[in-house]
């Protein structure tokens, strides 16, 4: 046996270990850098408040299912003096009072400010009785408005057993009106646990102090740095300068997230402060407030909402010592299964630290030295494929794109193929570029047409323009798939990035960390009938050119959404080829899988054909698609995910990571899937070193799938339901059968060929005469004809219009 022999062997046996030690050999024991070394707290502020209107009992009831969030309570005063929780003091921001009581509003000063609305000091609690809650924040679904009730305080300390947080919010206010606000809450704290009480004023904390239980935690609240605290005419800004006095009647402090990650005014955070450290050195708690999933999150985060809890407890510097959000679930996934993580590109179970307890530094040293010279990556479930690159964070197909998918940790990089005017594939998601570049603004724009085979309004079409057009003249232009509603990917640069022919796209590839590269190409038809190109060639061509033949580290994978397509490259190469199924369908007759299995070792399905969805809800539908494409021999990939919540049903509770789970989880209705097709590959590889996964029956509720059909089940109002959906149709034959591919003429890149697909009613095309590629017709040259319009192709292909 040779060195290299060896070498390989050893290797192996140690990769072997570590398949073997697998998640038992996860380092958890990492002491939290919060003040008491205890994992920080998660505070559910007004229950889970992003789902449920705030302070209502589903809200309560769902956030306390398990006990494991403190249950935050607004705590407001009735004419009675009976407490209730509710968000604001103005009742009307979230309940239905000015439908009830018309001739209600009043204006008040609270806080020294005059303030119009609807106000509980003015109504009995038997007035309330009748009066129900409303969304606060109205991006939020409407479903559940106006079904629940208000819940008082004593409901709320005695019904849901869980840790309790009552916040007083304006004890000034009510003073006013003769109601004590500190009586109420003393004699709430002696029938009651009550952990937690918290106010924005100084001089009711003072008069709490040793007149409550020695478990009460007090914690002063800040507001915004330039607003005035009542009690002692301080700004909070002034009052975070001197903690040490705060430790004299409070135990610890809740501050806005933004006092501690603060972002500048284009929304990009700038370096974290002190004040973390400082409250600690203090001897002070400190608490994170203003967390929620469906807010427009700093462009570093990437909207995802579990990366910015991660920021506020594991950033390897600080830790907070407790979490206040509306979405409660998200971050208990961050503290139980994603904090403590070794982010590296090696799958959950296979970390480099896993090795340190077993190998002397010596042997450890070789192992990394060969890992590193063979490139060896091992890829575990999912598969994380990425779509255009991270084209959540960069422009689409751009340099950029593919540098942060590969740091990100995708398994496999992705080319959408594309033709330009003098036959060169390039990188590009649409084959018009109206969709992804700045050819509106630039000389080019005049060119515009409309080309009925592809789309029904005018663009401008790579085939349009030379490669030297397009990369000298043209900028990316990231996508914004929710631009309409202001969230927008990472502006600062939305034109970043340089386009990538598909021979750059190879070249970058080869050599890197990835477990392959998957080719997407649409379209092949209309490039052979009407601009003579045969695409298919020209892919063979470009991946035998690059290497990827001699070698076997990187597979080479094939998406189409055309069986055509992947017929004619199953007759030319050994590919791993996709099938995408482009229709949302909900199984596939044994007929298809059948024809499916001649010509595809793997199909891509979209999410709503694993989850069936009705107005952003979930429905009590269960389709078996992926199982029955598994059945058949074909691991499954769906398409296509995205961080931003509003592509999620309210189910996944406005988390990618939830939604992944659930799609990923194999003890889900049908979930269980083998691959990722994602935007944001950095959110679905960290998912799969989830110190979680493969847990069995001990896998935490948070991490469980939500069942189909049940937060529908949770509306009250029968005319609120979502509109029922008629079952998707089964994937048959004659959706998968096509007729062969036309011929198509490819010379290769610089073979002086042209192509030209004009703009208007007439194009043409000229070019020298290539050789016929392996495959294709050298003869019979066909006919096309539309309306009036007859045209004969020429040697070197032509199209019009």
């Amino acid at each position: 046996m040779g060195r290299s022999g060896h070498a390989c062997s050893v290797l192996g046996s140690l990769l072997l270990l570590l398949l073997l030690l697998g998640p038992a050999a996860a380092q958890k024991g990492s002491t939290w850098k919060t003040l008491s070394g205890d994992a920080p707290a998660v505070i559910a502020k007004g229950g889970f408040s992003g789902l449920f209107p705030d302070s209502s009992d589903p809200a309560y009831s769902f956030a306390a299912s398990n006990q494991d969030s403190a249950q935050w309570c607004d705590v407001r005063l009735t004419k009675d003096g009976v407490g209730i929780c509710l968000p604001d003091i103005k009742m009307d921001n979230c309940t239905t009072i000015s439908d009830l009581f018309p001739k209600g509003k009043k204006t008040y000063l609270v806080n020294g400010v005059s303030t119009t609305g609807w106000f509980s000091v003015d109504y009995n609690s038997i007035d309330l009785t009748n009066v129900t809650l409303l969304r606060a924040i109205l991006s939020r679904t409407n479903r559940f408005d106006g079904s629940f009730t208000l819940v008082q305080v004593e409901v709320a300390l005695s019904q849901y057993k869980a840790p309790a947080w009552l916040n007083v919010q304006h004890d000034s206010f009510y003073s006013q009106f003769n109601l004590s606000m500190r009586s109420y809450i003393l004699s709430m704290s002696k029938q009651y646990t009550v952990d937690y009480i918290s106010s924005p004023e100084v001089s009711f904390l003072k008069s709490l102090v040793g007149r409550v239980g020695r478990k009460t935690k007090l914690v002063l609240r800040f507001l915004d740095e330039g607003l005035v605290e009542p009690s002692t005419n301080q700004t909070y800004g002034s009052i975070l300068k001197n903690l040490s006095s705060i430790k004299t009647f409070a135990s610890g402090i809740l501050v806005p997230k933004h006092y501690i990650w603060p972002v500048t005014a284009d929304n990009y955070l700038q370096p974290s402060t002190s004040v973390v450290d400082d409250a600690h050195k203090a001897g002070l708690e400190i608490y994170a407030a203003d967390f929620a999933n469906d807010f427009a999150l700093s462009y570093n985060y990437s909207y995802d909402p579990l990366a910015e809890y991660l920021g506020f407890i594991d950033n390897g510097a600080f830790c907070v010592d407790g979490l206040l959000t509306d979405f409660p679930i998200t971050p208990l996934e961050a503290i139980g299964c994603f904090s403590n993580l070794n982010n590296t590109k090696a799958d959950h179970g296979m970390p480099a630290s896993f090795l340190y307890p077993f190998l002397t530094l010596q042997l450890l040293n070789l192992v990394l030295l060969l890992i590193s010279r063979l490139h060896i990556y091992i890829a575990g479930a999912p598969l994380v494929i990425s779509h255009n690159g991270a084209s959540g964070d960069y422009p689409d197909c751009t340099d950029l794109a593919y540098q942060k998918a590969v740091q990100d940790g995708a398994d496999v990089i992705d080319c959408d193929v594309q033709v330009t005017k003098d036959g060169i594939p390039i990188c590009m998601s649409s084959i018009d570029l109206m969709d992804v570049t700045t050819v509106a603004s630039s000389q080019f724009a005049s060119q515009a047409g409309v080309i009925s085979d592809i789309k029904a309004v005018a663009g401008v079409y790579t085939f349009n323009l030379t490669w030297e057009d397009i990369a000298n003249n043209l900028k990316p232009m990231i996508s914004n798939p929710f631009g309409q509603i202001s969230l927008s990917r990472n502006p600062r640069n939305r034109n970043a990035g340089k386009f990538m022919r598909l021979s750059d796209f190879l070249a970058f590839a080869k050599g890197k960390k990835l477990s392959g590269i998957m080719i997407t190409v649409e379209h092949a038809s209309f490039m052979a009938e009407k601009l003579g190109f045969g695409v298919v060639d020209a892919v063979i061509k470009a991946v035998d050119d690059s290497g990827y033949s001699k070698q076997s580290a990187q597979k080479v994978m094939i998406q189409s959404t055309n069986s055509s397509t992947l017929v004619k490259f199953k007759q030319l190469a050994k590919y791993n080829l996709v099938y995408k199924i482009d229709e949302v369908v909900k199984d596939a007759a044994p007929s298809s899988l059948a024809d499916i299995k001649k010509f595809a070792d793997a199909a891509s399905v979209s999410i709503k054909s694993v989850y069936p969805e009705s107005s952003n809800f979930l429905i009590n539908q269960t389709n078996p698609l992926v199982k029955s494409l598994q059945s058949a021999g074909l691991p499954v990939y769906v398409y296509l995910l995205m961080n931003e919540f509003f592509s999620q049903p309210y189910d996944f509770f406005s988390d990618a990571t939830s939604q992944i789970n659930a799609l990923v989880h194999k003890g889900g209705e049908g979930g269980g899937v083998d691959g990722l097709i994602t935007d944001f590959p950095g959110t679905a590889h960290r998912y799969k070193l989830n110190s979680c996964r493969n847990m069995g029956d001990k896998t935490p509720y948070y991490m469980l799938p939500p069942q189909r059909g049940g937060l529908v089940g949770v509306i009250q109002d029968k005319a609120a339901l979502p509109p029922a959906m008629a079952p998707e149709p089964v994937l048959t034959v004659s959706d998968v059968a096509e007729p062969p591919l036309p011929p198509g003429w490819f010379g290769g890149e610089g073979c002086g060929g042209s192509l030209t697909g004009g703009a208007g009613s007439s194009a043409s095309a000229t070019a020298t005469p290539p050789t016929p590629p392996r495959g294709s017709a050298s003869g019979g040259l066909p006919t096309w004809s539309s309306g009036t319009t007859t045209a004969v192709t020429t040697p070197t292909g032509w199209w019009r219009s």
